[in-house]
């Protein structure tokens, strides 16, 4: 049995603790082609088997939600070939691996402005959210056109109508009326965080989600990223202490 294995089994002896719903920050891709003298692209192509990686092993896990940071909306300032690359790449992808996708339970959803896409882009991730719509084993968001004070904004700007429309009162708007107005509505938040390739910043992601995620970060690139990382972040993240803000009033063991 291989350690990778190994490390698995261990963490499905605890399937109870383990986090519901993990979001990536999948960083890296540029620099791993330029190491390689290879256009930026190649990172990028070199990354879906990275996001292969990261669903399989969700689901080995019984991980209810991925997340995966895709595309922000600060993306679109990249050279207009690169940002054109990546959505050409985004339909390819997503048209030849949701057959594989469907075989393993995996249903999609997509958070961020959907409008600002190519038509193209958006017809194709339409077609495949409307063919994984029956995956049972896995939801995997993708984060597209994505930015999380963009969300806030458009959630705020959602609520002010309301109150100008008399349908509101401000001094009902709560957390929960709150969270019920942002593109992840319906979502538990992330229990656990990943980034790769080192940064120490969540880069506009998921800001009212992660309030209390717990960080993994790891110096691999992303295209480096496999199931092993994927199974440490989890077995990390079982060490912790979730109290939420909350003071541990149990007394100390031993001395």
């Amino acid at each position: 049995m291989t350690e990778t294995a190994r490390l698995l089994a261990r963490l499905k002896g605890r399937r109870a603790d383990l986090p519901r719903h993990i979001a990536i920050i999948m960083d890296g891709s540029g620099r791993w082609a330029r190491r390689r003298a290879l256009p930026r692209l190649a990172g990028h192509r070199a990354g879906r088997a990275s996001v292969r990686a990261a669903v399989e092993g969700c689901i080995e896990l019984g991980v209810e939600v991925l997340t995966l940071y895709t595309f922000s909306v600060e993306n679109w300032n990249r050279p207009r070939t690169e940002v054109g690359g990546l959505m050409k790449f985004l339909q390819r992808t997503l048209r030849e691996e949701r057959e594989e996708l469907k075989r393993n339970g995996v249903r999609l959803a997509v958070i961020g402005q959907r409008d600002a896409l190519p038509a193209d882009a958006r017809q194709a991730v339409d077609e495949t959210v409307e063919y994984l719509s029956g995956g049972q084993r896995l939801l995997l968001v993708l984060a597209l056109s994505y930015g999380g004070r963009q969300e806030i904004v458009n959630a705020a700007r959602q609520l002010a109508r309301r109150v100008k429309q008399g349908a509101l009162r401000p001094e009902d708007i709560d957390e929960e009326l709150f969270s019920g107005e942002l593109w992840t509505q319906g979502l538990q938040d992330p229990d656990l965080l990943i980034r790769t390739s080192g940064e120490m910043r969540v880069s506009n992601f998921l800001l009212w989600q992660i309030a209390y995620a717990e960080m993994w970060v790891t110096p691999v690139l992303w295209p480096d990223f496999r199931a092993r990382h994927l199974y440490e972040a989890v077995a990390d993240y079982l060490k912790r202490e979730r109290r939420f803000g909350r003071v541990d009033t149990r007394p100390a063991r031993g001395r």
